[in-house]
């Protein structure tokens, strides 16, 4: 394990990098004596860039000198082969250079020739940059990320650029982002096998041969909590392109929870079949869509921020795709509640939420606002919207759901498949549930606090879908300002300000 170490600082090899085995931490070198002055004599202190660059890097890097005067660069490239932890420790960033796999895939039936089961624990705390579109953190199939932060100490992955302290509330898609893949079933294989199937498999967006899928649904790829994920989102080609986040055939025994998107060039989270549940997300800053889900995804989604920056930048707060193949199975069904959505985007035409054809979606206790260039809701599938009934053949529960959901900021209209904007159909669709009003009347205070007429709506128990959810005694995501699960672990921008104990996305993190 030494030697590897040691190769490692030199490059081991051109598709590895050197860690040591299960259950080890990675350990900083020694740091003669008092480390040279500048890391506070015993590589203690605040971490917070005034005690100066680390002497060197931990074993598992390669040290790629100074960065904004107070970093040692410890940069991390190819292809993690056994488990690694990152820690955090005084005066030193961490970098992703080119495509970083975590495991070699093991396929969707696990029996794959040199698959690696391997896991990555960062530390909380931690920072993580990336300098360009193709650098990018995959979690391959078999593998797992252990990336726990807490409220006070988040795991921020971000660009090099706000590093040096140059990004602005307009900065976006310096980096690739974060993958995750995982052995759940998905709908669309790349070979002529049934959907759900162990054999069907996809290669993920933005890669060129990472794959997921398969038939184990509460497969795990690891756990995120309290992460924020700063200017990531790159367009490799049109329609193949990275998100902030991006889950493809990730199960139910992986943990997602306290994630937010800062500032993608793409979508905020972008989910590929599977069965991943997520909490408490913040999606700030998206130029695409907050939340997109494709190729038969089932999962329970509660507590969700999502806020555009401006008027100019962002297309839909939901996108639910079919990738035109209706009646692939399994058939995505997704479950959301207690949202708030903040569509700021006037360009004319686009829509607040867009269900497209093959997808089931079940939508409660949620506030959108959006302006009245925009359609609330447009509902797009062939064949009609209203009058297609539940096919256990076809794995369809019917029409999509809308219980105590109200539209706010002037969009009244919606929109069927055929671009009727009176889209009676899809109307129908949304007044036939409870408590729903498509010309409500917000007293959001800071753009995402419920005020007196949210607590006005009557509730829906978001429990009676599926044990995942808790039950509410309000709509949206946020109760009141007592109700701050969201402070402190985010960052502030144009988009939305989390409060003082948030610091500025723009700024150069100094956790």
């Amino acid at each position: 394990m030494l030697s590897c170490a040691a190769l490692a600082l030199g490059g081991c090899g051109a598709d590895d990098v050197a860690s040591p085995g299960e259950g080890v931490i990675v350990t900083p070198p020694a740091n003669g004596g008092n480390n040279g002055g500048n890391n506070g004599g015993n590589n203690g202190g605040n971490n917070g860039g005034g005690t100066g660059p680390a002497a060197n890097c931990p074993a598992g890097t390669v040290d790629r000198g100074i960065i904004a005067t107070n970093w040692r660069n410890c940069e991390i490239s190819g292809r993690i082969s056994s488990d690694l932890t990152i820690q955090n420790l005084p005066g030193v960033r961490y970098s992703l250079s080119g495509p970083v796999n975590v495991g070699t895939d093991i396929g969707g039936d696990g029996a794959a020739a040199g698959g690696q089961r391997v896991t990555l624990t960062i530390q909380a705390g931690t920072v993580m940059f990336a300098s360009s579109g193709n650098d990018y953190l995959v979690v391959n199939r078999g593998s797992r990320i252990n990336a726990v932060g807490s409220a006070a100490a988040p795991i921020i992955f971000t660009a090099r650029a706000n590093i040096e302290g140059t990004t602005t509330d307009s900065s976006q898609g310096l980096w690739g982002g974060i993958i995750l893949l995982g052995r759940a079933p998905i709908s669309d294989c790349n070979t002529a096998v049934a959907g759900g199937s162990a054999q069907c498999q996809q290669v993920i967006e933005g890669t060129t041969g990472s794959l997921y899928g398969g038939a184990t649904a509460e497969d795990s790829s690891g756990t995120m909590q309290y992460v924020q994920i700063r200017y990531s989102g790159f367009a490799i080609a049109p329609g193949n392109e990275l998100q902030g986040l991006t889950l493809g055939g990730v199960g139910s025994g992986t943990t997602l929870d306290h994630i937010q998107i800062h500032n993608s060039s793409d979508d905020g989270i972008e989910i590929f079949g599977g069965r991943a549940n997520l909490k408490n997300l913040v999606i700030t800053g998206a130029d695409d869509d907050g939340l997109d889900t494709d190729l038969g995804y089932k999962g329970f989604i509660q507590f969700v921020i999502a806020a555009q920056r401006d008027g100019t930048n962002g297309d839909s707060m939901i996108e639910a795709d079919s990738n035109g193949n209706e009646d692939a199975l399994p058939r995505q069904n997704t479950r959301l509640a207690n949202f708030t959505f903040i569509q700021r985007s006037t360009v004319q035409g686009l829509n607040a939420i867009l269900l497209r054809g093959g997808t089931d979606y079940t939508m409660v206790n949620g506030v959108v606002v959006s302006p009245a260039s925009t359609f609330c809701l447009d509902i797009d599938e062939t064949g009609g919207t209203t009058t297609r009934p539940t096919n256990a053949g076809l794995d369809d529960v019917g029409p999509p759901v809308f219980n105590s959901v109200v539209f706010s900021g002037g969009c009244t209209a919606f929109r069927d498949n055929d671009n009727n904007v009176a889209g009676t159909a899809v109307a129908s669709i949304f007044n036939a549930g409870t408590a729903n009003q498509s010309n409500f009347t917000n007293s959001l205070t800071n753009g995402f606090i419920n005020g007196a007429n949210e607590r006005a709506v009557p509730v829906f128990d978001a429990k009676s879908l599926g044990s995942f959810f808790v039950t509410t005694s309000y709509i949206g995501a946020v109760r009141d300002t007592s109700d701050t699960w969201y402070a402190n672990w985010t960052c502030n921008s144009v988009a939305a300000n989390f409060g003082a104990a948030s610091a500025s996305c723009a700024a150069a993190p100094i956790n």
